[in-house]
């Protein structure tokens, strides 16, 4: 019975987090039938529709049941503002509702990694795992996978306006590059997308769904887990809750936190697994006191210039006219092409703008669309978008506890654009928009700026249009960081320090957010994760 009608009441693994690495880790777990697996979800089953058309995060990013609609505590160096952050409630978790980019960072990031201490965490190490998560429609190569189980497509929908961007970053001196994901990141092309014939792929749909008829792997989707279950230094399952009642499921092996990086921070400060300071503050016994649970967060934060269109080629046309969302439904349900085919990001661009940057800072996503506000409220006028985001921020922040009522979200405090060199990436970011809107290339499709606006011009005022408009690109990481130092609170085998029985993979494990989307990333965490899990078991039959 893969889908669960009754919780169990133990299993040999305990997986919490039906996302991108939680899907994967249950999914390879379960391989080996002689261990029974239990994958542990919030949220309900992937039946929305909308869930599985690739624009369809425009409907499901911020619904009311299918995200969990997070927003940060005031922004001190944004005006005040609390900024939104939609995270996945469903089966498949944040890769049901992302934007579809599939893009795992530079290799200098994992070789990062190794240096901070994170043994088998260089390019080299995590290649493999990268490799074997996917199915590349380009076929098997040094650096790309096929017949894993995450699909990797090009875009069935090249929009004019996105290959004119491509042709004003080569104007503009940058190399084309077919392969963000190949030997070198920088330069511009078409983004490839985690999707497989017009159909959005999430993890649960490439891990999950094929392998629903294994005996020994069980999905409990409405388990919103409340709390570890400790036997001295040792976890030894999850509380939950599900449809009003109160469970407990044991792990006979071991626990794997996958809820990303809020919610597993946020279940180990619940279950007193934290800083001694804030939890004695909230009035939460200190089962294991570890300092950094909840610190060293990090996002990427975007600013959204955009552009009013000489021509009926934008989304925001065909969104407003019932003739044109007659054709994109078309479109789809014919040929399984069209605007509704349309990533977060059609066209890319990853860029140098800060003098002694060795690899790009800045990462652009081109859209044929643009809005003040959400995917659903579109400029009635044709327009388009050229998002820039900081690759690696210098600012941090934190997540702790509002209420020990596990019901409650935690606070999040991202700290965007507290440094100075924060600050000024986004600036030149916003400038080098400008700058690919303005060459020739890009002239014929440009009938005027629409944000910031022509009367947004000194570095100043193009600072506080940022901190005005700007937000998250939706890649919190970094809150339960892996290192090779006693502060960190997972070693290199993502072991949760001075604990048994409990591990963390997911993107909360990253000590610095990878230079990219984190999908992939998380995925890949998931495969390797497992592996280790698998090569310990296998040591102690050995012992």
């Amino acid at each position: 019975m893969p889908i669960a009608t009754v919780v169990p009441e133990s299993a040999d693994y305990v997986v919490v987090g039906a996302g991108s690495a939680g899907c994967a880790v249950a999914a390879r777990l379960s391989e080996d039938p002689s261990v029974r697996v239990v994958l542990l979800e919030a949220g309900g089953r992937d039946r929305n529709p909308w869930l599985h058309i690739p624009i369809g995060y425009a409907k499901t990013m911020y619904h009311p049941t299918l995200s969990w609609n997070l927003m940060t505590e005031p922004e001190k160096e944004l005006h005040g503002r609390r900024v939104p952050w939609p995270r996945g409630r469903v089966l498949g978790g944040s890769s049901a509702i992302n934007g579809l980019l599939y893009v795992r960072g530079q290799h200098a990031d994992y070789d990062h990694w190794r240096q901070l201490g994170c043994t088998g965490w260089s390019f080299q190490d995590v290649l493999p795992y990268f490799r074997r998560s996917e199915d590349n429609e380009r076929g098997s190569s040094d650096l790309h996978g096929a017949g894993g189980p995450l699909a990797v497509s090009d875009l069935r929908e090249k929009n004019p306006l996105a290959l004119a961007f491509i042709d004003a970053a080569a104007e503009l001196g940058f190399p084309r590059n077919a392969d963000f994901n190949g030997a070198e990141q920088e330069g511009a092309g078409l983004y490839q997308t985690t999707s497989r014939g017009g159909w959005r792929m999430s993890a649960y749909s490439a891990y999950i769904k094929p392998n629903l008829a294994r005996p020994n792997l069980l999905v409990v989707p409405d388990a919103h887990s409340t709390g570890l279950v400790m036997e001295g230094a040792r976890c030894a399952g999850v509380a939950i809750q599900r449809h009003g009642a109160a469970l407990t499921v044991k792990a006979t092996r071991e626990v794997i936190l996958c809820g990303g990086a809020i919610a597993s921070p946020h279940l180990l400060l619940l279950s007193g697994i934290g800083p001694a300071e804030h939890l004695q503050e909230m009035g939460v016994p200190v089962v294991h006191a570890l300092r950094d649970v909840g610190r060293n967060l990090q996002d990427h934060f975007q600013a959204r210039p955009s552009w009013r269109v000489t021509q009926p080629v934008s989304l925001n046309t065909q969104r407003h006219s019932l003739l044109g969302q007659v054709k994109m439904g078309l479109e789809f349900a014919l040929r399984r092409t069209g605007p509704l085919t349309v990533s977060a990001g059609t066209a890319g661009l990853f860029a140098k703008v800060l003098p002694g940057s060795e690899t790009p800072d800045v990462q652009y996503h081109f859209l044929p669309f643009s809005t003040d506000k959400t995917m659903m409220e579109l400029h009635e006028f044709p327009g388009l978008t050229i998002s820039a985001c900081q690759l690696r921020p210098e600012s941090r922040g934190t997540i702790t506890l509002a209420s020990t009522d596990p019901r409650q979200p935690a606070r999040i405090h991202a700290n965007y654009l507290s440094t100075e060199t924060d600050r000024r990436c986004m600036i030149e970011g916003v400038k080098l928009a400008r700058r690919l809107a303005a060459t020739k290339a890009m002239q014929p499709w440009i009938a005027g700026e629409v944000n910031p606006g022509d009367s947004t011009a000194s570095d100043d005022e193009v600072l506080d249009w940022i901190r005005r408009s700007g937000g998250t690109i939706y890649h919190p990481s970094g809150t339960c960081r892996m290192g090779g130092d006693p502060e960190s609170v997972v070693d290199p085998e993502l072991r949760v320090r001075g604990m048994e029985g409990l591990r963390i993979a997911d993107a909360s494990v990253m000590p610095t957010v990878v230079s990219g989307n984190t999908n992939a990333p998380a995925i890949m965490i998931g495969e390797k994760c497992a592996d280790m899990i698998k090569a310990a078991a296998k040591q102690r039959l050995a012992a």
